[in-house]
């Protein structure tokens, strides 16, 4: 629970009563809850469902775990967050069941009413100011001190956001509304940048900029040997029988087609181009359930590098499970660039990627310009149909200032 007028201070004084719909037939109402509080000067209440619902619970899921000390064992249990309001009008619980019981729900009431059944509580409609009025003339010690909290929790609120108002006001006439929107577009530039391979900006050579042992490590390298070798010793017909399989992104059959004659670059661009496919291949999985996900011919050291590095740890009833999300796509990006640059002399097609990825344009150029790519256009070259451009980035010295994203909407004028 939070509660909206403070922080609770000795939650071992709290004493809940949490009340259930009866209708438990119901798809939706068998899930209502109101959850029903007290303390020395106020009561309290909260629900998960109604206009007041807090949105969070339907964002996102909570748990709470249990750790067995002895047995070092945590147990994870689903939750939700109810927002307890203070409770200074009149209100009632219809048919609802506390849990676990007694059997009938009670109306509740801040003032002593005497009110014969739970059909005549509708009949009890005084609005909030004649509520407050008659508290000062005939509430409780506990409901007028439970009134006066609420007027000081209102005019503080209102000092509070006289002063946030006044502030914000400040900073924009100090920095202006262009330069806060610049800001923005700026922290979705560092957004992006926290998932880019460590970039060496005072490299003296493009190949410094992104290190090669930056993205795939001396023994990571040497353990592609024995898999990429079905690239090393590959034929034209077994590519052209790869290419009608679509056994492999676009990006690498093409590359296929360009091998090296000399035995050590081959063997180099080979291992390259297996460790780009298995990234783009990964990156199709949303929830990793296997073990080795990519299959037993991936070496064991890049399962780990897969799993450690480009996925995210998520829980789900009860287990942990690695997951893809957006911001480890956009890391698997980020590295699929990074060594198409260095297999192509650092200048790669974009757009081929961008397809053989599954993303749209504006975000391939976005993460492009994150990592300090020239992006410019190209046509004819092979992968696509001859009627759609390429975007190609190149990686060149010395590095272009980093600017915010492009793909804002422009604000339309007003007269």
């Amino acid at each position: 629970v939070q509660f909206s007028n403070g922080r609770l201070q000795r939650s071992d004084s709290m004493r809940f009563t949490v009340y259930r719909n009866r209708d438990t037939a119901h798809p939706r109402k068998k899930h209502r809850r109101i959850l029903v509080s007290e303390t020395e000067r106020l009561s309290y209440v909260g629900n998960n469902f109604g206009s007041g619902v807090m949105k969070c619970n339907s964002l996102c899921r909570y748990f709470v775990g249990v750790l067995n000390k002895d047995s070092g064992q945590m147990e994870v249990y689903n939750a939700e967050i109810f927002n307890m309001q203070p409770l200074l009008s009149g209100r009632k619980i219809l048919c609802l069941t506390p849990a676990p019981e007694p059997e009938h729900a009670r109306p509740i009431f801040p003032l002593r009413c005497k009110v014969s059944s739970v059909q005549q509580c509708a009949l009890l409609c005084i609005s909030l100011a004649q509520m407050d009025l008659c508290i000062e003339a005939f509430g409780t010690s506990k409901q007028k001190r439970a009134l006066n909290s609420r007027r000081m929790n209102a005019v503080g609120n209102d000092i509070l956001n006289t002063a946030v108002t006044k502030a914000a006001a400040n900073i924009i006439d100090a920095k202006g509304v262009t330069a806060l929107i610049q800001d923005v577009a700026q922290d979705d530039v560092q957004n992006i940048s926290i998932f880019l391979p460590p970039c060496n900006e005072d490299a003296d050579k493009p190949e410094n900029v992104y290190k090669f042992e930056d993205i795939l490590s001396p023994a990571e390298y040497e353990a592609l040997q024995v898999p990429a070798a079905i690239f090393v010793n590959i034929t034209p017909e077994e590519i052209t029988k790869k290419t009608e399989d679509k056994s492999h992104c676009s990006y690498v059959l093409e590359e296929l087609k360009f091998l090296p004659a000399d035995e050590k670059s081959r063997d180099h661009k080979a291992r390259c181009l297996w460790f780009l496919d298995t990234l783009i291949k990964f990156s199709y999985l949303k929830v990793i359930k296997k073990k080795h996900p990519m299959g037993p011919e991936c070496p064991h050291i890049i399962s780990r590098k897969l799993m450690k590095n480009f996925t995210s740890l998520t829980y789900n009833n009860g287990s942990v499970q690695n997951l893809i999300s957006a911001s480890m796509k956009a890391k698997i990006t980020a590295y699929v660039i990074a060594l198409a640059l260095h297999i192509n002399n650092f200048q790669t097609d974009l757009t081929i990627l961008q397809n053989d990825l599954k993303l749209q344009e504006s975000r391939m150029t976005d993460i492009a310009k994150a990592m300090r790519l020239k992006v410019s256009k190209a046509k004819g070259l092979p992968g696509l149909e001859n009627d759609q451009n390429h975007k190609l980035g190149t990686l060149s010295l010395p590095l272009p200032v980093q600017k915010a994203s492009g793909n804002q909407q422009k604000r339309k004028k007003m007269n």
